[in-house]
């Protein structure tokens, strides 16, 4: 179905900088101000009551190689001047890792940005994008730095605020096939925190948005993304009987930006809505494609060892949602799993002028709650054996 034409008009308002630091002010130093306390508090992790469950991670073998990323991340550091590694690399314990933000401003960046690149490095950065993500993963993180490219042409040029390139690229600790390490893209609408220990990884963090979410003309024109995210997350919805549906409604204002995105690692997140084991089996499928969707941006491999564990635990997994339930209207889903949280959300436009939600600015994020974001259970439990490693 092709997308529907945009609506809007770009905002009429000041442009902030994407591409440095700048003096803060009104919404953006509030915003500041409340990331730096949410991040001076030491990481515990999603979950749905303030505690978090015990023993759902383990350090085992997948059987699933990692000596791609690890060849891929290699390349991209030969790539870099020394200046530039340096900028690039941080312990693989660094709290940088927290410090990410979906908004476009430059509110805390770290890493080595992509915009600073050459052609040839920016291949470099993005072959470990590449080696991560699944095709299909990857062209959907490439389209929405194209996007990101369209809304600087939709809103006249303001290149100081949008554009392909402003995203930065961090590596933690050393790239091995034993001892852990990672690496993060973060930027606008796009964020991936991969952590890599042995043979497994993680990839959650992972933001992924757009506004808007097709492109209508230019550069990028015939680019659309989150169909299936959107679609899916309304048939599970749809196929519920009224008590279901008003089970699992579970309020009509759409949060702005979400509830679980940039510096909300601690939220408590109530198990809400209908749970799979009160679903009738098609409405259980429905659920598991819906997961599988977000479950399929990772590499093949470790994409089905993770949808492994998800579906242990399915019967205690729940769906939620928020607004109208209909084919036009704005909305929102939530799926709470004990190893997985997902969010989806349609957005007020901020480049654009629309006040309320529209399906044209849509918000994606995956967690893996209960203290596995950023891969900290896994590193926790690595450094219970290898305590030299441990921060003094």
């Amino acid at each position: 179905m092709a997308a529907p034409a945009i609506p809007f008009k770009p905002r009429n308002r000041p442009p902030t900088s994407a591409r440095q630091a700048f003096p803060l002010q009104g919404g953006l130093q509030g915003m500041f101000e409340r990331a730096q306390a949410l991040l001076a508090e030491p990481f515990k992790g999603l979950t749905t009551d303030g505690n978090a469950i015990p023993g759902l991670y383990s350090i085992h073998k997948t059987g699933v190689s990692t000596q791609p990323l690890v060849d891929a991340a290699e390349a991209y550091l030969a790539a870099l001047s020394s200046a530039q590694r340096e900028r690039a690399c941080f312990a693989v314990d660094s709290d940088e890792w927290r410090k990410w933000s979906n908004i476009h401003p430059w509110l805390m960046r770290h890493g080595q940005g992509l915009v600073d690149l050459s052609d040839s490095q920016r291949e470099a950065a993005l072959g470990l994008l590449r080696a991560t993500l699944s095709a299909s993963g990857f062209e959907l993180a490439r389209n929405i730095m194209r996007l990101n490219e369209y809304i600087g042409e939709l809103t006249g040029g303001k290149w100081e605020e949008y554009g392909e390139w402003y995203y930065w690229m961090s590596l933690f600790g050393t790239p091995s096939t034993v001892e852990p390490w990672g690496w993060q893209i973060d930027g606008h609408h796009l964020i991936v925190n991969c952590f890599v220990l042995g043979d497994q990884i993680t990839i959650t963090p992972a933001f992924m948005g757009s506004e808007p979410v097709s492109a209508d003309t230019g550069k990028w024109a015939g680019i659309r993304v989150f169909q299936d995210e959107e679609a899916k997350g309304y048939a599970v919805m749809a196929s519920f009987t009224a008590d279901q549906k008003a089970k699992a409604t579970i309020g009509m204002k759409l949060p702005f930006d979400g509830t679980i995105a940039a510096f909300k690692d601690n939220l408590v997140v109530p198990n809400e809505g209908v749970n799979y084991k009160d679903m009738a089996p098609g409405q259980q499928a429905k659920l598991v494609s819906l997961l599988e969707t977000y479950v399929a941006r990772m590499r093949p491999g470790h994409a089905e060892v993770w949808l492994e564990q998800i579906k242990k635990h399915l019967p205690h997994t729940y769906f939620s949602w928020i607004g109208e339930c209909n084919e036009v209207d704005p909305f929102y889903y939530r799926v709470v799993s004990p190893v997985i949280m997902i969010e989806f959300d349609h957005q007020p436009g901020v480049a654009l002028d629309n006040d309320e939600p529209s399906r044209h600015h849509t918000h994606t994020i995956i967690r893996t709650p209960n203290g596995n974001d950023y891969g900290k259970d896994l590193l926790r439990l690595h450094y219970e054996t290898h305590p030299h490693h441990m921060k003094s």
